[in-house]
């Protein structure tokens, strides 16, 4: 079980993101829980103001220290009040300047116990409250969003479906996209004939070792085409690794 805690400004856009489909059965079955902690409850301001004007000017607006880190102290009493460890809990911030969210750093979070997410908003959140909450920066994309919430969610999707149990089948989550560094391969269902297209004989023929054979060579064949900056992390067997040297041969024309 993963249990999220995610510290923001607007608590009721991460309950309506996890409340429904896989993420709300798996809260249902235990298998994650999520608590949303608004931060404006641990603000100082008697008007529950929880940002202020930039020293040495500029526009917006910047999230203060003290509400941030208030709640992040909270939340981290919270869990030592549950027995577990909440003073070495990673605290994830939300931030275009972060570490790009992978695959491979999904399978290393849904390792613990505990996650910790830090939404900002307006211009981002003073600096030292970064400092003192030792924050790991990750971003879901070269792009800016006006909060951190829908990343918040992002990453709880993605590292929820790596628990056992979320998706119903645990080898779900391994065999997909981005296993092994290769783009998932094509899938087909009923009817076998669509429009006058055909599913591949393959996948009809009931011999598992050569249809798994032909969704790795479609794997990497897709990947090669889409995404062959992933290319070079891929792991291939010797088999699979001239494989996709025929491929290359064939695409610079040899």
């Amino acid at each position: 079980m993963i249990n999220f805690h995610v510290m923001t400004l607007f608590p009721e856009m991460i309950e309506s993101g996890t409340g429904g489909s896989i993420l709300g059965r798996a809260r249902k079955n235990g298998l994650i829980s999520v608590d949303a902690v608004n931060i404006r409850d641990f603000t100082d301001n008697k008007h529950g103001r929880c940002d202020d004007y930039p020293y040495g000017g500029g526009a917006g607006m910047v999230m203060q220290a003290q509400p941030v880190c208030d709640c992040c102290k909270a939340v981290r009493e919270s869990i030592n009040g549950q027995g577990r460890n909440g003073d070495s809990t990673r605290v994830i911030y939300l931030t275009p300047q972060g570490r790009t969210l992978s695959q491979e750093m999904a399978e290393d979070l849904a390792k613990e116990e505990d996650i910790i997410l830090l939404c900002g908003h307006y211009e981002g959140i003073d600096e030292r409250a970064l400092e003192l909450l030792h924050t790991e920066n990750v971003s879901i994309g070269d792009f800016v969003l006006t909060g951190g919430e829908l990343p918040a969610l992002v990453m709880i999707d993605c590292i929820s479906r790596l628990v056992p149990g979320v998706l119903g089948g645990d080898e779900s989550a391994l065999i997909e996209s981005f296993h092994d560094n290769l783009l998932e391969y094509p899938q087909y269902t009923r009817p076998e004939v669509y429009e006058g297209l055909r599913v591949p004989e393959i996948l009809l023929s009931g011999h598992h070792e050569n249809v798994e054979k032909w969704r790795r060579e479609q794997s990497i064949e897709r990947t090669l085409r889409l995404r062959p900056d992933l290319i070079p992390g891929a792991k291939l067997d010797k088999r699979e690794t001239r494989y996709l040297e025929s491929l290359m041969e064939k695409e610079n024309g040899n």
